[in-house]
């Protein structure tokens, strides 16, 4: 997810592709930009060869496209894909917040406490127009929903998860506007719901809160 916290045992090569991943989520890197390869050695300070590979390692999410001979370049974005991340979003989402509401227990909830107050903090800056929140709110909505479904017990969701959530982040990314009060009472509620462990209501709310979120990134006009 974007801004994760540096790891020591990272390697260069981990951090660069980290680096590339987030400018790209952020749209730093728009869809459709060419990745000039001597210009992004110099950007990221790493050799061509790891960079390669590195850019390699984005295809397999479909966030680069190898150009043969030509290169690479940023991903475009669609409608089409779009809505193909918003269905798989609610499908894995949905069915880890099963999994986490079952085996969740009190280390569990306090999590979810602790990502909602920081989100809920954010998200009052930015309805008071304070703009420079959005980067700490795209990162403590990410650390909220992850939190909900922390305890789904599988690495394997989680990762996948991630990713997706990542790709779906880039399209309202590039709409570059905050939803407003909506999505902040989707997240009270959600909070409510996954404290009460109430797996139908949760389920429901995430549905709305993806669907809500395609509309209003198709409605941005930036998505053709």
């Amino acid at each position: 997810m974007l801004k994760q916290v540096h790891d020591p045992a990272e390697t260069v090569s981990d951090v660069v592709f980290r680096q590339i991943r987030e400018d790209i989520i952020s749209g730093t890197l728009p869809p459709g930009t060419k990745i000039k390869l001597e210009q992004a050695k110099e950007r990221y300070s790493i050799g061509i060869s790891s960079l390669r590979e590195i850019l390699s390692r984005l295809t397999t999410e479909n966030l680069v496209v190898a150009e043969g001979q030509r290169g690479f370049e940023v991903s475009p974005a669609s409608r089409r894909e779009l809505l193909e991340l918003a269905d798989l979003r609610i499908v894995l989402e949905t069915h880890a917040i099963g999994l986490a509401f079952a085996a969740g227990n009190l280390e569990w909830e306090g999590r979810i406490v602790a990502a909602h107050h920081r989100l809920a903090a954010a998200e009052r800056k930015l309805l008071a127009g304070d703009v420079s929140r959005t980067v700490d709110w795209v990162r403590y909505d990410w650390e909220f929903h992850q939190a909900i479904v922390s305890a789904c017990n599988s690495a394997t969701l989680m990762a996948t998860l991630s990713s997706v959530f990542d790709r779906f982040l880039r399209y309202h990314m590039l709409a570059e506007s905050f939803r407003g009060k909506p999505v902040v009472d989707d997240h009270k509620l959600l909070f409510e719901l996954s404290i009460q462990r109430d797996v139908a209501g949760a389920t429901d709310v995430v549905r709305r809160h993806v669907q809500s979120g395609v509309e209003h990134v198709l409605k941005s006009g930036r998505i053709l």
